[in-house]
């Protein structure tokens, strides 16, 4: 039995087992990602990990990791990543994932194109047959024209709303734009739908993360378990 938060605690502490000395870590965003992060901060303290540098997947991650006085660095400085470990919001039996609940979702990407080893940690909730039965595609737009955005979402048969704050204003994200959180139902070809959302000018990056992840850790009632997409 655990709660959820526990499981999420689990599944994090348990992708640290990966991270070893000397190597640069991509840190992820989410909530799941945070637990991840202290554990490894505690490691390096305790003199378990050495020589292990950081890229934050977002400015929040990056004063949390900075209050943990984690050692960073930058993609510019480390353009290939060793292990990320990061969240998602939803998980495919393929390894395939939404992610962007958090507003992060292009520099989750760039970190994770730039990863060796790209390390999902989930609870056993964020599982679904079909992506997009459980979450809306986080869509990262310019401010600029906005609304044509979303009528060309709604044109490829997606429901997109504006992510807003508690205040009613737009979510601005670290890089200045917005995000339309666009519901399509179950995504039958999330390849084809990616290959859309690619080519369509003002759309800055989506949240379908396909063949990105190489691990996933999911913790739930049953345990832990560690699943690896074929061919790694």
């Amino acid at each position: 039995m655990g709660t959820t938060q526990q499981w999420k605690q689990q599944a994090a502490e348990r992708a640290t087992d990966f991270v070893q000395s000397g190597m640069v870590v991509g840190l992820g965003a989410g909530s799941t990602a945070i637990f991840a992060i202290r554990r490894l901060a505690e490691l390096i303290h305790s003199g378990a990990l050495r020589d292990v540098l950081g890229v934050p997947c977002s400015l929040k991650v990056e004063a949390a990791a900075r209050a943990l006085s984690f050692p960073l660095t930058t993609l510019d400085d480390q353009p290939v990543i060793d292990v990320t470990i990061d969240g998602a919001d939803e998980v495919s039996p393929q390894l395939d994932l939404i992610k962007g609940g958090g507003g992060a979702l292009l520099r989750e990407k760039m970190v994770a194109q730039a990863t060796r080893r790209e390390i999902i940690v989930v609870d056993e909730g964020k599982l679904s047959d079909i992506l997009g039965t459980l979450w809306p595609v986080p869509i990262e737009v310019l401010e600029f024209g906005w609304k044509a955005q979303a009528r060309f979402l709604q044109s490829l048969g997606g429901d997109p709303v504006l992510r807003r704050r508690e205040d009613g204003s737009a979510v601005i994200t670290d890089q200045g734009n917005v995000i339309l959180d666009t519901n399509f139902g179950p995504i039958a070809d999330p390849h084809a739908l990616a290959d859309l959302l690619d080519r369509r000018a003002g759309i800055v990056e989506h949240g379908l993360f396909l063949g990105m992840a190489t691990d996933l850790i999911v913790a739930g009632e049953a345990g832990v378990r560690h699943l690896q997409r074929p061919g790694n």
